[in-house]
């Protein structure tokens, strides 16, 4: 999430942010996505100083424990 946002057109595997911009990277989707936007591989792009109800973190355990 401290990437810079840059948009790569096309698959990359774990690409390195861009040196500067104006956007920065947001991973996975919220409660209220499509389901092909809900896996921690879909990259998007959201302004710093913005907020939503769909964008923050998720804590996880693992199970059993």
């Amino acid at each position: 999430c401290l990437d810079w946002y840059a948009d790569y057109g096309g698959a990359v595997t774990d690409p390195v942010g861009a040196s500067s911009g104006s956007d920065r990277v947001w991973r996975g989707g919220s409660w209220n996505d499509f389901a092909r936007r809900c896996r921690s591989a879909d990259r998007n792009n959201f302004y710093p100083s913005g907020s939503d109800t769909g964008i923050g973190f998720r804590v996880v355990l693992p199970a059993g424990q």
